[in-house]
Formats: C-alpha cells, sequence, structure tokens
C-alpha cells in the first residue's frame, strides 16, 4: 500500500476502533484560550491538508499533477496561523500548507482547497503562480511564494521585519505591513544548518542587540530529518535555546493544544517586545521526503511506525473526542466528507485550461507598472540640500562625486527610497560614492549593516516587500557571489511566480570591474558579469562615464519604481576617480553636474562617439574609455572609427546597436571581462545572426584571475591591444 494510503487507513482504523494513542499535553482547550469552535476549524484545517496531501500523489500518478512534496504530520503550523493576524506577512515552509488553508479560512471569499489544486494541476488561473509552479502563497493572505525554501527566504524575512520600524521612522505606515505587525518565516530543522539561515538569525540578533525593532518569529519545524539524514537529537534547543538576544519556544507540535499555546506566546513576545523569537514545533514527516522518496531505504520500520505513531490528525481527533466536541463516527463523517469534495473538485480543477505557449509563461517575468512615489520640493530645500558642495556643484567632477550628487537627489525626491549596505553610513562608501548621504538623510535612509552580503540583499527584498524602494550597495564585485541567490531564486523569480503580484523593485549598486593596479587582487578586481546576463528579467546597466552614471541611475530608480524591476547598476571602480583621457590635466573624464529632468538617459539607449565608417568599436564601461583613446590613435593612421557604448548590458539593445553600426563593415568588440561567458560571446552571435555582411572581431580579458600591481593588468584589454586588434580586422 502507498505510504500516505497507510496512514490514513490507520487514522480510519484508529476512529473505527476508539484506539486512539493518549495525546501528549495535559492541558484543554479553556487553558489555552480554545473555543469548541476554534478546535473544529484547526481541525478542519489540518484534516484539509492532509487530504490534499494524499489527492496530491494521486493526481501525479495520473499524470495530472506535479511535486509532490507535502505537508503530512506537519499540521500542527495550522494553530500558527490561527495565533497570527492575516495581515502579518508569512514566509512560509513548503510543509506549511495547513497554515495557509487555516489563514485562508480567516479570511472572507477564499477558497483553499480550490486554489491549491489549480496549483497541483498546473492550471493557468491558478491565483498564485499562473500555473508556473505548485507553491504556497497568496497575496491576500499576505504570504509571498516560496519555490526551494532552504532558508533562502529567511534574509528576506528579516528584512521585511527590520522594515516595519523603517517605515514607521519615515512615517511610511501605510504600506503593506501593519505599524504593529509581526513577520514569520518557517523553515525546516535542517535547513536550520544552512549557512543562509545562520546569517539571518545572525543578523536579526545583530540588529535587536542595537535596540532596532526586529519582530520576527523564527519556526522551525523540526521532523528531526532532511531528505535522508537524521537531524540529531537535541541539536536545535542546544543551538538556539540559550543564544543571546532569542527568546525560545517549544511544543510539541503534532499536539494541537501545545502547538497553539507555544504559537500565542511566541506571537505574543514578538508584538509586545519588537524583538525575534524562535519557535521550535516538534514535527514528523510522514511519507518520504518528496515525491517517490522511500524513508524504508533508510529508516528501520520500527522508526518509521514510531513516526506515524504520532499523527498529529490521530492527536487531535482525541483531543475532540476528549473534549466532547465529536465523536469518532462524526470525525470519520468529516473525512469522508471532505475527501469526496475535493475528488470533485479536482477533476474542475484538471479540466482547467493550462499555459499554452512560451508567452503565456514568459508573461510575469517583467511585473505591471504602478504609479510612482514622487514627492514635490522646493528649490529652496534643494539648495539647502547641496550647500555644502555649492562650490563644487558647478564644476566638472568626476564619477564617484557625481553619483553622490545624484543619490542625493533621489532620496530628495523619493521619500521611501533608501540606501543600504557596509559602510555607506558616515564613512561615505570606500570611494566615497555615497559621501555626505547619511550627514543629509540620516540612519533611517542611510542604513549601514553588518558586513554580510545575504544580509544586504535580504534587507532590500523585504523592505520592497514594505513599498520601500531600495539602493542596496555591494561594496566590491566579487562580493555578490556570496549571495547571488538573493538576486538569482529570490528578486528575480518573485514576479514570476506570482504572477505579478509580488515585486522587489530594487536598483543593487555594485563596484567593480577591473583595472585597479593598486587594490587586491581578484577580490577586487572581478571581470565577469555572467552571474546577472542569465537572470530572466534583471536589467543590468553599466555606465563608462560620470555623466552617463547620473542620468543612467536615475532611470534606474525610475525603473525600480515605476516598472517595479530588479536593476543592478555597476559602477567601474577604475573610474571612480578618472578625470583625464588622453593626457594629464585634459579633465576629459569629467562631467558637471545635471539637474533632475536634464540629459535623460532611458534603458535600450546607447552612446556613441564620433561617425566614421571604416570601424566601428562596440564596447562599455572601463573598455569604451580605452576605445576612445584608441579610436585618437587610429585617427593619426587614417582609421575613421565610431566608439559604441553599450550602457545597458541586458537586455541588450539590439536594434539600436544594429542601426548604430550598420554604416560600418568592420566592427570591433571592446570587452574587459573574459573570453568565457564575457558580453562578447553574445555580441558575437548576434552579429552573425543578424549582420552577417560584417566582418567582426573581438578584444576581450584573458580566462585569468586578476593579479596585483603592473601585472593587473596584463591579462586585459588596453588601448595598444585595441589598436593592434582594429588594424588586423582592417589588414592595415
Amino acid at each position: 500500500m502507498d505510504a500516505a494510503e497507510a496512514v490514513h487507513a490507520r487514522l480510519l482504523a484508529a476512529l473505527a476502533s476508539g484506539d486512539l494513542p493518549p495525546r501528549r499535553s495535559n492541558l484543554g482547550l479553556a487553558n489555552v484560550g480554545l473555543s469548541r469552535e476554534d478546535a473544529v476549524g484547526l481541525f478542519r484545517s489540518q484534516l484539509l491538508s492532509r487530504q490534499l496531501d494524499r489527492l496530491s500523489r494521486k493526481l501525479q500518478a495520473r499524470g495530472e499533477g506535479f511535486y509532490t512534496i507535502g505537508s503530512s504530520g506537519h499540521e500542527g503550523n495550522a494553530a500558527l496561523a490561527h495565533a497570527l493576524r492575516p495581515d502579518d506577512m508569512a514566509f512560509l515552509h513548503y510543509r506549511s500548507a495547513a497554515f495557509q488553508i487555516h489563514r485562508a479560512g480567516q479570511v472572507p471569499g477564499e477558497t483553499p482547497a480550490w486554489d491549491m489544486l489549480l496549483s497541483f494541476t498546473a492550471a493557468a488561473d491558478d491565483p498564485i503562480s499562473g500555473g508556473r509552479h505548485k507553491v504556497l502563497g497568496s497575496k491576500r493572505l499576505a504570504i509571498p511564494p516560496q519555490t526551494s525554501t532552504i532558508a533562502s527566504h529567511l534574509p528576506k524575512a528579516v528584512g521585511a521585519a527590520f522594515s516595519i520600524g523603517m517605515a514607521k521612522r519615515l512615517h511610511l505606515e501605510d504600506g503593506p505591513l501593519a505599524s504593529d505587525g509581526v513577520v514569520l518565516a518557517s523553515f525546516g530543522d535542517a535547513s536550520a544548518n544552512h549557512s543562509t539561515a545562520q546569517g539571518a538569525f545572525n543578523t536579526a540578533l545583530w540588529a535587536a542587540y542595537q535596540g532596532t525593532p526586529m519582530p520576527i518569529i523564527f519556526c522551525c519545524e523540526d521532523n528531526g530529518i532532511g531528505i535522508s539524514t537524521r537531524t540529531p537529537k537535541g541539536w536545535i534547543a542546544d543551538q538556539f535555546s540559550t543564544r543571546n538576544g532569542l527568546h525560545y519556544v517549544y511544543a510539541d507540535g503534532t499536539d494541537l493544544i501545545e502547538a497553539y499555546r507555544a504559537a500565542r506566546e511566541a506571537v505574543d513576545h514578538a508584538r509586545s517586545t519588537r524583538k525575534p523569537v524562535f519557535l521550535h514545533l516538534g514535527a514528523v514527516r510522514l511519507y518520504g521526503h518528496a515525491g517517490s522518496d522511500m524513508p524504508s531505504a533508510y529508516l528501520a520500520k520500527a522508526e518509521i511506525e514510531a513516526d506515524e505513531a504520532r499523527d498529529p490528525l490521530l492527536s487531535t481527533a482525541a483531543l475532540l473526542i476528549e473534549e466532547d466536541i465529536l465523536s469518532a463516527a462524526e470525525i470519520r463523517e468529516v473525512c469522508d466528507e471532505v475527501e469526496t469534495t475535493l475528488a470533485r473538485q479536482a477533476e474542475l480543477a484538471i479540466a482547467r485550461p493550462k499555459l499554452a505557449d512560451a508567452a503565456a509563461v514568459m508573461a510575469s517575468i517583467v511585473p505591471p507598472r504602478r504609479e510612482p512615489t514622487v514627492r514635490d520640493f522646493s528649490a529652496a530645500e534643494r539648495t539647502a540640500l547641496f550647500a555644502s558642495d555649492a562650490t563644487l556643484i558647478e564644476k566638472p567632477q568626476h564619477m564617484a562625486r557625481l553619483i553622490s550628487w545624484a543619490l542625493a537627489d533621489i532620496l530628495l525626491e523619493r521619500p521611501h527610497a533608501i540606501v543600504c549596505g557596509e559602510d555607506v553610513g558616515p564613512k561615505g562608501g570606500v570611494y566615497n560614492a555615497t559621501a555626505k548621504l547619511h550627514q543629509r538623510f540620516g540612519s533611517a535612509r542611510v542604513i549601514n549593516t553588518l558586513l554580510d552580503e545575504q544580509a544586504i540583499l535580504g534587507l532590500a527584498i523585504g523592505a520592497a516587500h514594505n513599498g520601500l524602494l531600495p539602493i542596496p550597495e555591494i561594496q566590491f564585485l566579487a562580493y555578490v557571489h556570496n549571495a547571488e541567490d538573493q538576486i538569482r531564486g529570490e528578486a528575480a523569480t518573485l514576479s514570476f511566480f506570482s504572477c505579478g503580484q509580488y515585486t522587489n523593485p530594487m536598483v543593487i549598486r555594485i563596484a567593480g570591474l577591473p583595472y585597479q593596479k593598486g587594490f587586491g587582487g581578484h577580490f577586487h578586481n572581478d571581470n565577469s558579469l555572467a552571474v546577472f546576463r542569465d537572470v530572466p528579467g534583471l536589467i543590468l546597466a553599466v555606465p563608462s562615464n560620470g555623466r552617463d552614471a547620473v542620468a543612467m541611475l536615475r532611470e534606474c530608480v525610475r525603473l525600480a519604481d515605476e516598472e517595479q524591476r530588479v536593476v543592478v547598476f555597476v559602477e567601474p571602480i577604475a573610474l571612480y576617480m578618472t578625470r583625464d583621457l588622453h593626457a594629464e590635466g585634459d579633465g576629459l573624464w569629467t562631467a558637471p553636474y545635471d539637474p533632475p529632468g536634464s540629459n535623460e538617459v532611458r534603458i535600450g539607449e546607447i552612446g556613441m562617439h564620433g561617425d566614421g565608417t571604416d570601424l566601428a568599436i562596440v564596447s562599455y564601461g572601463n573598455g569604451y574609455y580605452y576605445s576612445r583613446q584608441a579610436e585618437k590613435l587610429l585617427g593619426e593612421h587614417g582609421i575613421r572609427a565610431r566608439v559604441i557604448d553599450l550602457r545597458w548590458l541586458a537586455p541588450l539593445a539590439t536594434e539600436a546597436l544594429l542601426a548604430a553600426v550598420e554604416a560600418c563593415e568592420h566592427i570591433l568588440i571592446v570587452d574587459e571581462c573574459r573570453v568565457t561567458g564575457s558580453q562578447s560571446e553574445a555580441l558575437m552571435a548576434l552579429f552573425a545572426e543578424s549582420a552577417p555582411d560584417k566582418r567582426v572581431s573581438r578584444v576581450a580579458a584573458e580566462d585569468s584571475f586578476i593579479s596585483l600591481a603592473r601585472a593587473a593588468t596584463y591579462t586585459l584589454p588596453s588601448r595598444d591591444t585595441i589598436v593592434a586588434a582594429a588594424m588586423a580586422l582592417l589588414h592595415r
């Protein structure tokens, strides 16, 4: 017999014989403030979750359902939904179906069984993902969808909790999260060991230690096993019960009364003290991990039977009988009624339309537009803002200073925008690109974070959930790899898996790219952007000069605020302080600061210097800077060239680029990233497919890490290698 059917048969047999296992708690409903109606409602939520698990396995066997990871044995989390308010945002573990079902019962008009069946059958009208994934989630229930919650959702849950106090300080309390709200993040005991989870716990405690409000409940649904690897007995309690600043609450989650008692304590503590709580709910995993996983392959028969004896439904049934609420026969009738109703609904769900083509699948990658939050301010306010820079602002400046002024204007114009990152505060960033922002806007809007890129991005994602516009900074490009899943697996997927109902609008500023001769090897000279280029929906912008940086940064903020996009803005470190182009003192790489509304650069607009037709040099960032130097030398050899600055690397402005090179027979691509996996590969393919009549060549960095001092540039394109490649391409 299938494991799910065996567990169900055991429940029915116990009801028929009256031989239910004794409850593990001595408390009754009155002791914890639950009514008889509450108890019945909680049991129905638990039962519906269980029956949906059974049905999902049957649907998969018929080829009508997909991805059968279930919640059986974890139904005690329904008690946590009962203790929380429906507007308390919940980032759920994939075994928390009973939580979502019970919360749905608290909101009029919800149809949780039907909604989940649409998800099981990948129906296009699945209300959360539109048939893109079997996933828990609901906009109306304040449950953002999670698709692979191996702790990756914890940093953004911490960010959401942090944002509640931040919004209050900024008087932006009309956002999605109430000012007295609590945030829930649930996960399994195996996931608690993940470095991402550990970072989230640390971040929450680091903030709370300094008096920052952090109303979050970390709920560990501890079933004692991760796929096939047992969690050592006592491990979770030992690790979390004595952690400084973390209020620890334990309950046997298979007992409804105990689960609710602990849940209410956890919620009351988090809501009243605004401090983090660790709710440790004991659970049991019935069946295997997922799909065809067979626990008999790695667990002894006695262990499996012991787990099945702790079935939460057996315990709740015993409670209902003990409290004289329902008889065993009446409970059996409820079981049969739910099963019959679900079977009928499942056939209807199977018949619902599915996603029909690629366009339908991709429709939610780009979020819907929204009205931006822009405030009116007086000329006097802006004059006062820049008073300390009055003698500089009319003079040409380098990129770093121009970026800091652009950020100041953005924060002035958009009251919900925040800047966060390591050292962005009083220090003004490692390269002074956030200079004076903290002085001008204070610590509520310019936030110094701890040294953890996952925490920085989690803060941004969570804050975006609460209606803020985050501009997080990653100090060096190489550091983003510590946290790239927060961009790829969390921020960029959210619109896709929620049909645009949930979004993560933000502009991630990253200092990066090569050509730093005096500073530390590949960790400060990372010349690879491949991690961003293949993320669907993500916008990647790379300015080459200060004037473009200002205009592009403003456009990036517009894209985030109005189009709800996830944007990565890579600032070339080597060009931050660069002033000269051809000769010392020429000042050709500085620019005056353009006030808002002037010199706009929209997404997809490329830059071009010169109108020569002998050669088109296509580049970006540092490569554009060196190509401009090379263009001057080529002119001395009689070669008339134009130099094209891509500016936007994803999505690539293909039409504009093809139009810009049309008049040229020869194209030279200059790419400071490595030969393998770089933009140059995509550009070579583009020209081969769309401009086969052109002669195309490329200069790119060697497939090497970057060393120190003078050797830092040996593997990179230079003015002279660009000139040599151009001469070879033109047979000069």
